[in-house]
């Protein structure tokens, strides 16, 4: 489960998903809620895969209509559509 710690701070679930389930190849410094999926190298197929794998890993169904991101979102916005949907 995906719970909010704040408007400065992205949940550790998710940030852990970001950087090592994912395998990401970005340092964990640059997971922030400003950053962009983009920004990190992540197109619209990783962020699918994304949105799945948080699925999995929190139990959690996104339906849809509540999840609009595209890689142009900020981690801040996909933590606040995770923790609307826990």
């Amino acid at each position: 489960m995906i719970q909010a710690t704040g408007r400065t701070e992205l949940p550790e679930p998710l940030v852990a998903l970001l950087v090592h389930h994912l395998d990401m190849p970005v340092s964990r410094s640059r997971v922030t809620p400003e950053a962009t999926f983009e920004s990190l190298g992540m197109d619209s197929l990783a962020l699918r895969e994304l949105v799945v794998a948080a699925e999995d890993e929190f139990g959690v169904v996104l339906p849809d209509a509540a999840l609009d991101l595209s890689p142009a979102s900020t981690l801040g916005e996909a933590a606040r559509a995770f923790c609307d949907a826990s």
